[in-house]
């Protein structure tokens, strides 16, 4: 399927591309340099997600990034990006068990960041809270399968829905989340024909990080296919550079330079 020029990305459009055949691009964005260079690419969504707590704090899971932290790194992606459409996590803390919290913390997101999307985490559990956003007219991505903020929970970073009890839950928690409003769905660490099984069976959008090849679209960190990260190597995980060293040996060569007076040359000085 050839792809076709939109000149915004929206809900709509990532419905359309759906109904079209047309693989929906999207990763992960934290900051505006790198949004910029994102969107330029024409990657179609890009998440401002909660992964900006292992990414860019250091952070052993998700579950530390706050909202206030959440808000500023979308603010930062918003102002780089004219095309993609930017959909943003809301953290651990944020939307469970409290659908009053969930959508001060929506209209928070929205009003502060100017993001186009929130995303949230789970089924059945988080379903008045997906409820109350939407009534509010925010568009709501779900997340489904593997769910890192439920981390502690599970015990385990391990495939999901391998047994038939979860994958049913998967199914009809993903048939309800669509029956509720949401416009797509992520579903994370699944077997390839449960991902295809889902998405045959939904109408909305459904983006895969290893979730095999039948999903709609694909959704990956960002720094891990840059290959900026070197500990992490799940199976779904391709990586299209090796940033990690080319990025090493730059800062080795500048600081040779420094150290032998080689920079700045007389070409680099006023």
């Amino acid at each position: 399927m050839e792809a076709k020029e939109y000149k915004k990305i929206t809900t709509k459009v990532l419905y359309d591309m759906k109904c079209r055949g047309e693989k929906i691009s999207m990763l992960t964005a934290y900051d505006y340099t790198m949004a910029r260079i994102l969107d330029a690419a024409r990657i179609d969504v890009l998440l401002v997600g909660d992964s900006a707590s292992n990414v860019m704090a250091g952070h052993e899971t998700t579950l530390p990034i706050t909202l206030d932290q959440m808000i500023y790194h979308a603010q930062s992606v918003v102002r780089a990006v004219n095309r993609a459409l930017v959909v943003v996590d809301m953290p651990f803390g944020t939307y469970q068990g409290n659908s009053k919290r969930a959508l001060d913390s929506a209209i928070r997101i929205m009003k502060e960041s100017g993001g186009h999307a929130v995303k949230l985490e789970g089924g059945s559990e988080v379903k008045e809270s997906v409820e109350r956003i939407l009534s509010a007219g925010i568009p709501v991505m779900g997340h489904l399968g593997l769910i890192p903020q439920s981390i502690y929970k599970f015990g385990t970073y391990t495939v999901r829905a391998k047994e038939e009890a979860e994958a049913r839950k998967l199914v009809e928690d993903a048939r309800m989340l669509e029956e509720l409003g949401v416009f797509a769905l992520v579903l994370e660490k699944i077997p390839a024909e449960l991902g295809k099984k889902v998405a045959e069976s939904l109408k909305i959008p459904v983006i895969g990080i290893g979730a095999g090849p039948y999903v709609d679209g694909q959704v990956l960190v960002t720094h891990d296919m840059l290959g900026m990260t070197k500990d992490f190597n799940p199976r779904f995980l391709r990586r299209y550079l090796d940033l990690f060293t080319d990025m090493k040996n730059a800062f080795e060569q500048y600081r040779n330079d420094v150290k032998t007076g080689d920079f700045p040359n007389e070409s680099e000085s006023y």
